[in-house]
C-alpha cells in the first residue's frame, strides 16, 4: 500500500473499533453522557496516536490488531484531553475539528463528565489487550506507561503548568520542559505500547519513546506556527488564540523563521531513532507530513 492507503486503512480501522467500543445500550439514564462522549471521539481528527500504536506494532514483527485496544485507548485518553482543554476554565474553546466543542453541542456539566468516562474508559478497553493476543505482563506495562503519560507526571501535569503561567515568560528550557508533559508524552505512549503489543525488548521501547519526544516537542512548536500563520478553515479552530490569551510560545519567544529550523532539527533528530527499526519507512513518511502540515 502507499503511504496514504495505509494511513486511510489504519484510520478507517480505528475509527470502527471506536463505534464499536461507544455502541451503548439505548434507554438508560446517562444516555446523554454516552451521546457526548461519541460526539467527540467519534468526530474525525489525525488520528496520529492511534497510527503509531498499530504501526510500531507492526514494525515490531508483530499483526498491528494486537496494538488495537492500546491504539483506542490512546485515542480516547486524548479526546478526554481535547474535551477539558475547550472547556471555559481552561482554554475556553467554542470550536474543535470543524464543530462545536462538546461543551457548546451539550453543556459543561455534561462535557466535563465526557471527558472523565472517556479517561476512564482507556484503561477498561486497554486492559483486553490479552483478548488481542498481547501478553498480561506487558497489558501490565501499558496501563503503567498510559498512566504515567496522562497524568501529573505527564499531559495533565503540562496542562497545570499551561494554565498556572498563562500570561507569563516561563524561559524558553522550562518551555520545552512543559511541551515535553503537555504533547510528548501521549505520543510516547503510543509508540510504546505499540512495542508492547508485539513483545518488543526494553531497547526497542527505549528508542520508541525517544523518538516520540522529538516528534511530539516538533509537533507543539509547529502547533504554534500554525496559530500564528495557519489556516483557519484547514484548521478546524481560529487562529491567532495564543496571542489573545496572551500566551508565550516558541514562536513568541524566537520568531518564525527560528521555530521552523527548531521542529526541523528535532525531526531530524525523530528520524534518527527511526534508523533502529527495520521496515519504518511509513513513520518515516508520516514524521516528515506532520512537520511540513497545515493543520
Amino acid at each position: 500500500m502507499t503511504f496514504e492507503e495505509q494511513t486511510a486503512f489504519y484510520k478507517e480501522l480505528v475509527d470502527k473499533e471506536l463505534e464499536r467500543y461507544m455502541s451503548f445500550s439505548d434507554g438508560l439514564k446517562q444516555d446523554k453522557l454516552f451521546k457526548a462522549m461519541k460526539y467527540s471521539l467519534c468526530a474525525g481528527g489525525k488520528r496520529i496516536r492511534p497510527v503509531l500504536a498499530l504501526e510500531f506494532c507492526r514494525v515490531c514483527g508483530g499483526e498491528y490488531k494486537n496494538a488495537l485496544p492500546a491504539a483506542c485507548a490512546i485515542e480516547m485518553m486524548h479526546t478526554f484531553s481535547l474535551i477539558h482543554d475547550d472547556l471555559p476554565c481552561m482554554d475556553n474553546d467554542d470550536m474543535r475539528r470543524g464543530r462545536p466543542s462538546c461543551h457548546k453541542a451539550f453543556d459543561e456539566e455534561t462535557a466535563l463528565l465526557a471527558g472523565d468516562a472517556l479517561e476512564m474508559y482507556a484503561f477498561d478497553v486497554l486492559a483486553g489487550g490479552t483478548y488481542c493476543g498481547v501478553a498480561a505482563d506487558n497489558v501490565l506495562k501499558m496501563i503503567k506507561m498510559l498512566a504515567w503519560a496522562s497524568g501529573h507526571m505527564g499531559m495533565i501535569g503540562g496542562q497545570q503548568i499551561d494554565t498556572e503561567f498563562e500570561g507569563q515568560p516561563l524561559g524558553l528550557d522550562e518551555l520545552l520542559k512543559m511541551y515535553r508533559l503537555k504533547t510528548s508524552r501521549l505520543l510516547q505512549a503510543a509508540a510504546g505500547m505499540g512495542c508492547l503489543s508485539a513483545g518488543a525488548d526494553g531497547n526497542t521501547v527505549r528508542n520508541a519513546l525517544e523518538y516520540a519526544d522529538r516528534l511530539g516537542l516538533a509537533f507543539q512548536i509547529v502547533d504554534d506556527i500554525l496559530d500564528v500563520c495557519g489556516d483557519e478553515e484547514a484548521l478546524g479552530k481560529p487562529v491567532g488564540s495564543d496571542k489573545e490569551k496572551n500566551k508565550y510560545t516558541y514562536v513568541s519567544y524566537v520568531g518564525l523563521e527560528e521555530a521552523k529550523e527548531k521542529a526541523k532539527l528535532l525531526t531530524d533528530e525523530a528520524l534518527g531513532f527511526l534508523t533502529q527499526f527495520d521496515g519504518s519507512e511509513f513513520l518515516q513518511q508520516l514524521t516528515v507530513q506532520l512537520l511540513n502540515r497545515n493543520k
